[in-house]
């Protein structure tokens, strides 16, 4: 794979942290992202010039004044359509988060990956806000209920709907979130869901965008992150993520993130300095 050279003029701003989601402004003169894919929503819109992005076998151009919405564990890379570069804020949300409001309804789809739906432009712009603040819990509750039912509603019925097992699934993904220092197996995912194994995996990939063993990944590389963030050494928070070494959790990073954690960690640091 290419490295990509990112410009001393790029960089990337988290918004204060939140449990439920992530919030970034970014700004890229290029390329920013090889090809990645990560299970959580990437919704956002760009600020100013031209986002391009290779996406569902087509490069879309995103423009200010509209929405993305790219769904979980789809590929797609990131970069400048033109010479000015792009900015934009995005906002990273958990399929298990947007389930609190769909009540185990199948995942809304956009297939292009962008909409000019005003309803969805609106519900975006209420997490997109004050990116320098905390949001208060029940503003976040409120703005993401939101989010889901326009989603659900500019995306949608899919075809060949059926019903899914919701609790099951839940209790298979607790089960992940409380094994992330150790090894956990599909048999055992299944016995807490009090399904058999095949059906587990229909279910969660319908619920939540992506198989039980990437989103346990996942969620491992969410921890590296916050801990290197924090100031720790790859390699530590790698070990401490469940990661068998270094290069075994960068091999991870740089698929889920199209970029080494030693680049995404100097774009944070140049915002702010």
């Amino acid at each position: 794979m290419a490295t990509i050279r990112h410009s001393s003029r790029d960089w990337v701003m988290r918004a204060p942290p939140s449990s439920r989601m992530e919030r970034i402004e970014a700004y890229f003169s290029g390329r920013g992202y090889d090809f990645h894919r990560h299970d959580t929503y990437a919704i956002g819109r760009t600020l100013a010039g031209v986002q391009s992005f290779h996406y569902r076998g087509a490069l879309r151009h995103s423009l200010p004044g509209g929405s993305m919405v790219l769904h979980p564990d789809e590929l797609h890379d990131g970069q400048a359509g033109d010479r000015d570069g792009f900015r934009y804020r995005m906002i990273y949300v958990q399929p298990a988060l947007l389930q609190q409001a769909l009540g185990g309804r199948a995942l809304p789809y956009i297939d292009t990956g962008l909409s000019q739906d005003p309803r969805l432009f609106r519900t975006i712009d209420a997490l997109l806000r004050g990116m320098d603040r905390h949001l208060d819990n029940l503003e976040e509750d409120d703005a993401l209920y939101d989010l889901a039912q326009a989603m659900s509603a500019v995306a949608g019925a899919r075809r060949g709907r059926r019903s899914f097992d919701f609790a099951g699934a839940e209790r298979a993904r607790e089960l992940i979130l409380a094994s992330l220092e150790r090894t956990v197996t599909l048999d055992e995912l299944a016995a807490a869901s009090g399904n058999d194994r095949w059906s587990l995996s229909r279910d969660f990939r319908a619920l939540y965008g992506t198989s039980p063993y990437r989103y346990l990944t996942m969620r491992r590389l969410e921890l590296v992150r916050k801990l290197a963030a924090g100031g720790a050494e790859l390699a530590s928070a790698a070990a401490t993520a469940g990661f068998s070494d270094q290069s075994h959790m960068t091999r991870h990073f740089v698929r889920a993130y199209g970029l080494p954690p030693g680049a995404w960690l100097r774009m944070l640091r140049a915002r702010t300095r």
